[in-house]
């Protein structure tokens, strides 16, 4: 199987999962072909798209010829390793993963959820008015294991900027756009404060370059 000249990258601009990956090859300055799915308009749902990507979800990276690669976590490592972002030490490793693993499981199904729901889908709030109270609860108990991290870490493994931090990053910077309070956590903002000022940091409203050509059906 030949490999792809150039990352070809399925994301949504606002959602946390895709735009980690963005911010992880914008770091480490690794070109790639964005292509725009939305899937609030059913764009990840369609035929083709789940013939690549049968979970029917963003982001997705072609890295070969017909080959796919889902799960945004699982994306950070495949494209960062080899760069200061992906530890090789094994307890630094191990470390990362164990905060990719507590995003995944803790920060993601509260915050993310919120965020989707609250910030992208119009009357999202009106539909899930019943899941408020629970993922303002998780959210903010993922939000102060972090913030307890962080009193006495600047980052969340090996001591440097690695993919645990940008994996946490995606959703921890936009909680404050689906009601959660961060002014309790001064740890967690000042953290933010320094992911932003590493060299090559894209925020997340920069538009990549994208592929018209997919969404017309090309």
């Amino acid at each position: 199987m030949n490999s792809v000249t150039m990352y070809k990258l399925y994301s949504m601009q606002r959602s946390g999962n895709s735009y980690k990956v963005r911010l992880a090859l914008a770091l480490i300055g690794e070109p790639y072909q964005a292509i725009e799915i939305d899937i609030l308009r059913g764009e990840s749902r369609t035929p083709e798209f789940l013939a690549m990507n049968p979970s029917g979800q963003v982001p997705l990276l072609e890295v070969a010829d017909g080959r796919y690669l889902a799960e945004s976590n699982a994306i950070l490592w495949y494209v960062t390793v080899g760069t200061p972002l992906a530890p090789e030490d094994r307890i630094d490793r191990a470390q990362a993963l164990q905060w990719m693993f507590f995003e995944q499981h803790a920060l993601e199904p509260s915050v993310g959820a919120a965020y989707f729901w609250l910030a992208l889908v119009r009357g999202g709030r009106d539909l899930q008015t019943h899941a408020l109270e629970d993922w303002m609860e998780r959210g903010y108990g993922a939000l102060q294991v972090m913030e307890n991290h962080l009193k006495t870490h600047d980052y969340f493994a090996a001591g440097r900027l690695t993919l645990a931090d940008i994996a946490l990053y995606g959703y921890t910077h936009v909680a404050d756009q689906c009601d959660f309070d961060l002014s309790g956590f001064p740890s967690i903002r000042a953290w933010l404060r320094r992911v932003e000022a590493e060299p090559g940091f894209v925020p997340m409203t920069r538009n990549p370059v994208l592929n018209p050509a997919y969404a017309a059906g090309a």
